[in-house]
Order: structure tokens, then sequence, then C-alpha cells
């Protein structure tokens, strides 16, 4: 019994000195990287940094395949963040376009849905068949609804600085 105890307590022993071994030499876990950059964007899944979502996109930010600087929605707070996480040059978010928010015409809205479906944000309300309307607060410019209405009812209207600075306050973007 007493060997078999201690044959045991060997082989962990042994194990333990290669895991440890083997921790030290192999390169870190890039996933993990990976979800700790991921949880440092804003989630608004808005596809403005040219990559279909935000796990794509810090993806691509670990690997060096994409800036850290292109986010609008989270702005220079979440590109100092990224550079301090990775080591990296604080760079300024490069702008896609000046803010906006998506309107809808009322008067020519179908209710298809397709907008509020495109929506990554939830920022459209409406019922199938009616009419449907922006919250602006939430909108974050992203222009994904505008695209896949089949009746051009839905136009981007640029944020002066005052409305800007109301919709940020507000939670959007």
């Amino acid at each position: 019994m007493l060997i078999a105890v201690l044959t045991v307590a060997i082989i962990a022993l042994i194990a333990g000195i290669a895991l440890s071994f083997a921790a030290k030499r192999l390169p870190s876990d890039a996933g993990f990287l990976v979800e700790q950059v991921n949880e440092l964007l804003p989630q608004t899944q808005c596809a403005q940094c040219g990559y279909p979502g935000c796990r794509p996109y810090a993806a691509a930010v670990v690997d060096g395949t994409a800036a850290i600087n292109l986010c609008p929605p989270g702005g220079d707070e979440t590109a100092r963040r990224l550079a301090g996480l990775l080591g990296r040059e604080v760079l300024p978010v490069l702008e896609q376009s000046s803010p906006a928010v998506a309107v809808i015409d009322e008067a020519l809205c179908i209710g298809c849905v397709h907008c509020r479906n495109a929506c990554p944000v939830d920022a459209i309300i409406g019922a199938h068949h009616l009419m449907h309307t922006v919250i602006e607060s939430e909108c974050t410019g992203c222009e994904l609804c505008v695209a896949p209405c089949p009746v051009d009812c839905i136009s981007m209207k640029p944020l002066v600085p005052a409305e800007a600075c109301q919709v940020a306050a507000t939670g959007g973007q």
C-alpha cells in the first residue's frame, strides 16, 4: 500500500514539474487576451471598425492585423484602455464619419421590420406592418438599418455638437 501511494505521489510531482516548465516555455493563451480586448469594446456590433462585430475586431487587434483606434463608438477612452492592455502606442480614434442618428420617414414606413432586425443595438422600435421609429439616444449611427429598407424611408441625420453631447450623456454613442 505504501509503495502505491509513493508511486502516485512521485508521478504527481513529476507531472507538476512538467506542467510548470511547459507553462513557462509555451506561449500564453491568445484566446484569453482576445476576450480581455473584447470586454473593453462597447459591444455595439456596429461594424464601423470594418469587422462584423466586436469579437472579430478584438481577434484582429490581438493578432496585429487591426489598429486599436478603429472603434468610433468606443472613442478615445477605449483606444487608451486597449493601448494600456496591449502595451501599444495610444492612437486617437479614426472617425469614420460625423456623428449621426437614423431617422425614419413615418409616412413611407411600411412596417417590414427589416431595419429593426438589422439594428445591432435595438434602437428601432415598432411592430410588424406598423410604423417604426428610432430611439435617438440608443442609435450609434452605424447605418446598418439603411440598406435593408425596401422603401428607402431611413436617412441619417447629422448630430450637431450639442446633440452629440446629449446623446452620449444619455447612453447612446
